[in-house]
């Protein structure tokens, strides 16, 4: 090595260690995988302030949506879309029943939320949301924005269920 290349090493800075991926960093193109299923995300949707993000996840033509909230534990929820609709924001129930499982309201909240790559909605905006919760402990979840009104029913997950595959 001539001394040039010595000296040039010295001074150059050695690069940080890339940041390990976690779940709340995932984005378009990385895999996860949820109860031993993996799945591709195909969307993002984030909300800062409520430090929850929800992924859109793909297996062949199957969509899910994964929403991960970070509080005191990081909380997990898959859930599927239905079909149903509603008439206004403003006549949204305390009480739903849906296939005969009364759902009953945990929480409803507004927030800006951020969207990447296909989410249910096209673009990031003030969202509202609804979600409910059964006796028997599965989920319902409403959202508004822009006009639309999309429903999904799931259940909590295990964070030992959900592991990060591999990212781009």
């Amino acid at each position: 090595m001539s001394l040039f290349k010595r000296i040039r090493n010295m001074m150059s800075k050695t690069e940080p260690p890339a940041a390990p991926r976690s779940i709340l960093t995932l984005g378009p193109g990385d895999f996860c995988e949820v109860s031993l299923v993996t799945y591709q995300i195909i969307g993002r949707t984030q909300n800062p302030r409520r430090r929850s993000v929800m992924l859109t996840l793909q297996d062949g033509a199957e969509i899910r949506y994964l929403l991960i909230e970070e509080r005191e534990q990081t909380v997990y929820s898959l859930y599927k879309p239905i079909d149903g609709r509603l008439d206004s924001i403003e006549n949204v129930p305390m009480t739903m029943e849906l296939d005969d499982v009364v759902y009953h309201m945990e929480e409803q909240y507004n927030g800006f939320i951020v969207t990447t790559g296909k989410t249910p909605f096209a673009s990031g905006g003030d969202q509202s949301v609804w979600q409910y919760q059964s006796d028997d402990r599965k989920l319902l979840r409403i959202e508004w924005l822009d006009g639309r009104f999309m429903l999904y029913e799931g259940e909590s997950i295990l964070p030992a269920d959900v592991e990060v595959i591999r990212g781009n």
